[in-house]
């Protein structure tokens, strides 16, 4: 097993996509860059490809994905089971499984959230965000090194396998690293583009905004308020303001206990502004902080937590 098992945020940059994946080169960015990002850790694409070596599967999965339609849609899904139950079917290596567990306890246990780094993901080029799995809230040593297995066994879900295929990716040559971050709770959360994603116009910047944690706003699970501000005077030029009746919140910890749950929100702050005005001018002063730091207009996620404010993750905005 190669000896860069575990990378932490602050060892690593955005030139460091092929071991730590797109996700996470960008956790790590922006950590160096002195930008508020909960704290973790990156399992390293270098292990996953020791997975697959020790294991024999790269031929296994190779003579699968040869021969499939990736436009035969129920043909594609069978194969995509077929992967993922060799990768499910064997032992995460030794070394991975201490070296996680370590690395768990070192930054603190307690609910963490384990997510897919695609070394062909968050590109300048090409995103493929969302094609992998991710796990909220998941407590132990050993949930986390099982939840590692589980993200990489996603790199071969069939959108996956589908969306790589009309890039021109070969998928045996994709890795896949696992950043392991602290689990923020968040009382606000949302996403930010620091330029207009509807009409490309690189003078505004838009927020979305909802009470709770972020994986409703980015699942369209809940419609967030929308903010857009004027990058030149900060000031909010639009505004529109939704009913929320529900929020996802952090469930309780345990061993039994993974996963969020829903709670409703209180009626009296269901049709109110989730964000106060200063709040907004706070999130796009940071979000351009980040497209300067980065040189180009950015896809930001944002959580506010006991009054302050977390960048979950940055990526390139590929459609400018």
């Amino acid at each position: 097993m190669p000896d860069e098992i575990i990378l932490w945020f602050q060892q690593i940059g955005k030139d460091d996509i092929d071991v730590a994946g797109g996700k996470g080169a960008n956790l790590g960015e922006l950590t160096q860059a002195g930008i508020e990002v909960p704290p973790g850790f990156v399992v390293s694409a270098a292990a996953y490809s020791g997975f697959l070596d020790a294991h024999g599967l790269r031929a296994q999965i190779g003579a699968l994905l040869a021969p499939a339609d990736v436009t035969n849609m129920q043909a594609l899904q069978m194969v995509s089971q077929e992967i993922k139950q060799l990768i499910g079917a064997v032992a995460l290596p030794d070394a991975v499984a201490l070296a996680v567990r370590a690395a768990y306890e070192r930054l603190g246990g307690g609910p963490v959230a384990v997510r897919s780094s695609a070394t062909a993901e968050d590109l300048p080029q090409a995103s493929f965000a969302g094609q992998q799995s991710t796990f909220l809230n998941v407590t132990g040593g050993e949930r986390v090194a099982h939840a590692v297995k589980e993200c990489w066994a996603s790199l071969f879900e069939a959108q996956a396998i589908f969306y790589r295929a009309q890039a021109g990716f070969d998928h045996l040559s994709c890795g896949i690293a696992v950043p392991v971050q602290a689990m923020v709770q968040s009382e606000r959360s949302g996403v930010l583009f620091t330029v207009n994603p509807i009409t490309n116009d690189t003078g505004q910047i838009v927020i979305e905004g909802a009470y709770g944690l972020g994986e409703a706003v980015v699942s369209g699970l809940v419609t967030p308020d929308m903010y857009i501000v004027d990058k030149a005077s900060l000031a909010i030029v639009e505004r529109t303001v939704s009913e929320q009746e529900r929020e996802l919140v952090r469930g309780a910890s345990g061993p039994n206990a993974e996963g969020n749950v829903w709670r409703d929100v209180p009626v009296a702050q269901r049709s109110a502004q989730k964000l106060t005005d200063e709040q907004v001018t706070e999130l796009a002063r940071l979000g351009l902080r980040v497209e300067r730091h980065y040189g180009r207009p950015q896809d930001i996620e944002w959580a506010i937590e006991g009054g302050r404010t977390y960048l979950l993750q940055a990526r390139p905005v590929t459609t400018v």
